[in-house]
């Protein structure tokens, strides 16, 4: 199967491949591995090749996540697909898509199937479902890690690009540690939640698997979007999804006592990241745990179980036989809880809250395990209860604590088997983290994709200067151009040269003073047009802008990377008769042939 990453697919594209070829390939490669634990339904081939095909008529539209296949877990709404939640007697036919699915087909994704789950996003194993237990891609003895189990399998196995899970107490988080991939856990409210069936609906989020942070921060960018029909949903700070650039040095905390629960395979990888951590430029910050875990069985301890209860205790006491047996005691459990319980259990976590906040003053961001040990499904069948409440030690406070956290590979054990380190920040740092986290993973310098032999893709996800717009220039704005002090004046600051992908023209534009070029997108041009990136001030983009004459302006250009940046485009009805210099690559090796 051929790499799936957005990048390679942006390539792929642009080399002549279709959205409908890709999408046979990929039913073909679902045919051949049969993996049926990790598929619920599938979307019928024909109707996702006919998407395909329809899509392939916005080709030249400026998609992000063009032609980018995608999977589904089966506690979010697929229009046209059969929601079950993993329980067949509660399945419905949906009359609307969740938020984050109309987001995501708007950008040019295509879902493939709605995959499995332990039951009622109830579990951290992958073991509480009646549709078969999906295992880790590199021992089929071993979980897969839930309630995501099917999510992170089709990325894992390379059958799609992406994929959606639900993450309440880990499930974005541990399914990825088990399966070598990237789990991205927004704050709380950045993703809508309408249209997802809630385990606790206070706390819940939809979360995004990927090979690479970079193409789950990519899925982020599209899915973050407020929504006013969801109570929960928040407007996020504008750099809330800005990699950062650590490269000046940072604090991160490490818990001083870390539970491995005799996994001293896990415990020696664990502590390989610390160090990679401090290579790139970390000073490590021991502190106390104790608060955090005494949060953590607030979860499946406390008040917090009666959501569950609210969520699907009607269905679970009308059909008990339908529920999952461990599934059914943690939702009918929730009924011992009254509203007193409720009461004082917001007062111990506002408590906890206050306790830990002092560490957030010291620290930039926390490494925990994303999980600290991993189990086989034998042993996790015979003691459910306890070996899953092991796997969400370092997960379940998180989103009680309203953080952010981002799973990401960490090396593998010498029995092969994939271990995981979550980086923690403060709610609306997702950007943050996943500029730390890209580093983190390539620093594993022989880092792959899930449970292929394929090497880690690039780009590396750059770190954004917070506080400024990045603007593509290709013209007279090139440095010892003519228009260049405008972005000097303006205190902008050079990032990187680059190319722009396939599909754009350039013209040298005639009567223009001072001579300028016109970079026009036909989807028949051979790009690889030289640009210089450079980060305006914000305070300044309004006035840089408003020095652009017709037909110039700034629209959004694709790079030959797979990535976007805002950039110098032209008119079209201005290049009528214009000369065309795309084969010299750039303004300046033109200027340099005259």
């Amino acid at each position: 199967m051929r790499a799936l990453d957005i990048a390679s697919l942006t390539k792929a594209y642009a080399d002549g491949l279709t959205p409908e070829q890709l999408i046979r390939e990929i039913y073909a490669e679902i045919r051949k591995k049969g993996d049926h634990p990790v598929w619920i339904s599938l979307v019928p081939e024909d109707i996702a090749a006919a998407r395909a095909i329809a899509l392939q008529s916005r080709a030249t539209e400026n998609l992000p996540l063009y032609g980018v296949p995608f999977a589904v877990k089966d506690n979010i709404d697929v229009l046209g697909v059969t929601t079950t939640a993993a329980c067949p007697d509660f399945a419905y036919l949906p009359q609307r898509s969740a938020r984050v699915i109309e987001l995501l087909e708007e950008a040019g994704a295509i879902v493939i199937g709605k995959t499995n789950l332990d039951q009622f996003a109830t579990g951290l194993n992958g073991t509480r479902t009646p549709y078969g237990y999906p295992s880790s891609v590199f021992d089929s003895d071993y979980v897969s890690g839930g309630s995501s189990s099917g999510s992170a399998v089709s990325v894992a196995s390379g059958l799609v690009a992406f994929s959606l899970g639900t993450d309440t107490a880990g499930s974005g988080r541990v399914p990825a540690a088990f399966n070598n991939i990237v789990g991205l856990k927004p704050t709380r409210g950045l993703f809508s939640t309408r249209g997802v069936v809630p385990a606790c609906r206070s706390l819940d989020v939809v979360s995004v698997f990927a090979g690479t942070v970079g193409d789950a921060l990519k899925v982020a960018e599209v899915a973050a979007a407020f929504d006013a029909e969801d109570p929960y949903s928040r407007a996020a700070p504008k750099h809330a999804l800005l990699p950062q650039d650590w490269s000046k040095g940072f604090r991160f905390g490490v818990p001083d006592v870390v539970e491995f629960f005799g996994d001293t395979e896990s415990e020696a990888l664990f502590y390989e990241a610390v160090a990679r951590l401090e290579r790139l430029g970390g000073e490590r910050i021991d502190f106390d745990p104790a608060p955090f875990r005494e949060c953590a069985s607030l979860l499946y301890a406390g008040p917090w179980v009666a959501e569950r209860t609210a969520a699907v205790g009607d269905f679970a006491r009308r059909h008990p036989d339908a529920v999952h047996p461990v599934v059914r005691d943690i939702v009918l459990g929730g009924e011992k809880y009254s509203a007193v319980d409720a009461f004082e259990g917001q007062y111990k976590l506002q408590a906890l809250l206050k306790k830990t906040a002092p560490l957030w003053q010291k620290i930039d961001v926390m490494l925990v395990p994303s999980a600290p040990t991993i189990y086989k499904i034998e042993e996790m069948l015979a003691d459910p209860v306890r070996l899953n409440s092991n796997l969400g030690t370092y997960t379940n406070f998180v989103n009680l604590m309203d953080l952010s956290a981002l799973a990401v590979p960490a090396g593998f054990r010498p029995d092969g088997l994939p271990f995981g380190v979550t980086l923690v920040g403060r709610a609306f740092e997702d950007g943050a983290l996943a500029g730390l986290g890209d580093l983190l993973h390539r620093a594993l310098g022989t880092a792959t994709v899930g449970g292929t032999a394929r090497a880690l893709p690039g780009p590396a996800l750059a770190g954004k200067n917070v506080g400024y717009v990045e603007v593509a220039v290709v013209g007279a704005h090139l440095k010892g151009l003519p228009l260049h002090h405008q972005l000097v004046e303006r205190r902008a600051k050079f990032v990187r040269t680059a190319k722009t992908a396939k599909g754009y023209t350039f013209y040298a534009l005639p009567g223009t003073v001072p001579p300028k070029p016109g970079l026009v997108y036909d989807g028949m041009g051979i790009g690889g047009i030289e640009v210089e990136i450079w980060a305006v001030p914000e305070s300044e983009f309004g006035s840089f802008v408003a020095l652009i004459p017709a037909p110039l302006g700034i629209g959004t250009l694709s790079l030959d990377d797979g990535s976007f940046v805002k950039g110098f485009v032209c008119e079209a009805y201005a290049v009528q008769g214009a000369e065309n210099i795309t084969g010299f690559g750039g303004w300046k090796a033109y200027l340099a042939s005259r």
